[in-house]
């Protein structure tokens, strides 16, 4: 009998457990869609649904929105993605009106997993994540290497140690990586290593010493402003003795300690100068230079991992260059040690201009923060109790939220759906904190909680700015310590040989001017690399078309350009935050492979490019 709403409502009536509820749910959407009756998967869900998918149905990384959204995804992608072996895994639960649990499935290519959420016994959102390809699995638990050849008679007589120096002699010398991700960082580290876990030869080239050396070269001060269980390396978490903050160096050693555990090939003192992509045979020629000697690879796929944000943002001001003390961006600042007594003006009020604020006061220099716009303030601490807590943290590991369920959990809100989901939680973070708040407005520091108060990961994903995780400098703030100079619309008018001169006539005396301005997209470095045509090709990385400040629209309801297919055949971006890198890295190492292997991966809905920087 073909399912309706109405006989699945009967149905869900009939149920006694949430468990119960989503079982039947599913059984009639997996019967439908074995049927290929798309009328009857849709009466499956509810007028305002989402489904959400990670590869498994659609080789990309989209949002199919409402039912035509729906519908479309399934006319364009059912019998080529042919699911089955549908089934609830554990059990289900429900609050608030809401029946929400795990799901597993297959399809043709690959295995999946899933997670539902159900609203009358009708599903509101969907998220479907393709987990691993059938046929090339990870070598792992029972599938794990023996290591060792046991016996005589063997026609390969080297070692471990013999086999991992060929292999790093030959890559990118006699023999193409098919993969090249340019960045040894926390990004192009763990995709590396699912690369190797998947079998794909795989290059790795950074212009740092060492890796980790991104982390070892920033402030004496920094620390990873994220706690500890946010902040894994695929494979590798980090030990249960681990500081909740990491400071740049212990994460900085702990970086080149797991490409070596890995087992990655990395070429550290490599600069990567120009690619081009030749069409006809299909490959990357890549220039780089290996200790000032050109070396040219031919990688099949280029990967930029050099970082969610993108080239440093670095203001001309009038007068600039008459400056007769220091001045750089934030991402060249070295510390506070050299400026005991000195005069310093920090442009910026955001995460790095709070830190480098705090880190000159720390060393007795005499500072002043410029705020042009308002700042989003979070408590390091609050934002870990009420926020972060419920999927990062001891109570959650001890409630059974591991770090890839904690994952797939923050990635099964929809972007559409997660304000609903943020704005409750950071009023909440407003509420607890109205004494912090209102001691900074006192001190003249302009605040906000996003366009539509909906707090930190909303800017985070829209815009990847204008936001401070407290972590000391509010207070440097709010008692004068860090001298404020905030009104909307201020702005640097001149730069004097000793001063700098804001647009409302005053004049700050400094040695050193930090200019804590942020950066552009990470397609500008694509720029850089390859070309401003095909910068501009792939359009904008990073926000999803929110419509709110630095996120303009259309709506795209996907993160721009990250971890997915581009504009540009064979390029890709991949950053992000730690627990991002960490996940979607296995989305991105999948489509790799795939295409590695010779599979078909038809790309369902390839975003257009709206924006070109």
């Amino acid at each position: 009998m073909a399912v309706t709403e109405e006989t699945l409502s009967a149905t869900v009536a009939r149920s006694n457990t949430p468990t119960d509820t989503l079982r039947h749910w599913l059984a009639g959407f997996a019967d439908a869609l074995a049927r290929r009756d798309i009328d009857a998967a849709l009466a499956c869900f509810a007028e305002d649904c989402h489904w959400r998918d990670l590869v498994l149905f659609s080789w990309n990384i989209v949002t199919a929105e409402g039912k035509g959204g729906i519908r479309d995804l399934l006319e364009q992608r059912l019998h080529d993605t042919d699911p089955s072996h549908w089934q609830v895994e554990g059990e289900a639960s429900a609050a608030d009106g809401v029946v929400e649990g795990w799901i597993g499935l297959e399809t043709g290519a690959a295995r999946g997993k899933g997670y539902v959420r159900l609203k009358d016994g009708l599903c509101w959102t969907l998220l479907t994540s393709m987990r691993e390809l059938k046929g090339f699995e990870e070598p792992r638990g029972r599938r794990r290497p023996l290591g060792a050849q046991h016996g005589h008679g063997h026609t390969d007589k080297r070692n471990w140690a013999e086999r991992r120096r060929d292999e790093e002699a030959a890559l990118g010398i006699t023999e193409q990586p098919y993969c090249l991700i340019v960045g040894s960082g926390q990004g192009g580290l763990g995709l590396g290593a699912r690369l190797r876990r998947l079998g794909v030869p795989t290059l790795i080239v950074d212009k740092a010493e060492r890796p980790g050396d991104q982390w070892r070269g920033r402030y004496k001060s920094l620390c990873l402003h994220d706690p500890v269980w946010y902040d894994h390396m695929p494979y590798l978490p980090f030990p249960d003795h681990w500081p909740v903050f990491t400071p740049k160096d212990q994460i900085g050693d702990w970086l080149e300690m797991y490409a070596k555990a890995m087992e990655l090939n990395v070429w550290n003192r490599t600069e990567c100068v120009k690619a081009d992509f030749d069409e006809a045979a299909g490959h990357w020629n890549v220039t780089v230079m290996r200790d000032g000697v050109p070396v040219r690879l031919q990688p099949t796929q280029l990967i930029l991992a050099t970082g969610m944000s993108g080239v440093p943002n670095v203001p001309s001001y009038p007068g600039a260059e008459s400056f007769a003390g220091q001045q750089h961006h934030s991402s060249q600042h070295p510390g506070g040690d050299a400026w005991r007594g000195k005069r310093a003006v920090v442009i910026g009020a955001n995460n790095s201009a709070h830190d480098i604020c705090a880190d000159l006061v720390e060393h007795g220099a005499q500072v002043t923060m410029v705020q042009r716009s308002p700042t989003h303030i979070v408590r390091s601490q609050t934002l870990m109790e009420v926020v972060l807590g419920p999927l990062y943290s001891e109570q959650a590991l001890e409630n059974g939220i591991t770090t890839d369920k904690a994952d797939l959990l923050f990635a099964s809100i929809p972007y559409k759906v997660m304000p609903q989901f943020h704005r409750p939680a950071f009023d909440e973070v407003r509420r607890r904190d109205a004494d912090f708040y209102a001691r900074l407005e006192k001190a003249g520091f302009m605040l906000d909680f996003g366009d539509d108060d909906t707090g930190l990961f909303m800017k985070y994903l829209r815009r990847a700015s204008g936001y401070y995780i407290d972590v000391g400098a509010s207070e440097l703030i709010a008692d004068g310590s860090i001298a404020l100079r905030s009104a909307p619309g201020l702005n640097v008018d001149r730069i004097e040989p000793d001063a700098v001169v804001l647009s409302d006539g005053s004049r700050l005396p400094a040695e050193l001017i930090v200019y804590a301005t942020g950066y552009g997209s990470m397609n500008g470095w694509a720029a850089q690399l390859i070309s401003q045509q095909v910068a501009d090709k792939v359009g904008k990385c990073w926000g999803y078309g929110s419509g709110t400040t630095k996120d303009p629209g259309p709506w795209e309801g996907e993160l721009r350009n990250m971890w997915k297919p581009t504009r540009q055949q064979n390029l890709w971006f991949h950053g992000g935050n730690l627990h991002q890198s960490r996940h979607y890295s296995l989305y991105l190492a999948l489509q790799l492979k795939a295409r590695y292997e010779g599979l078909d991966t038809p790309v369902y809905r390839l975003a257009p490019s709206h924006h070109v920087q």
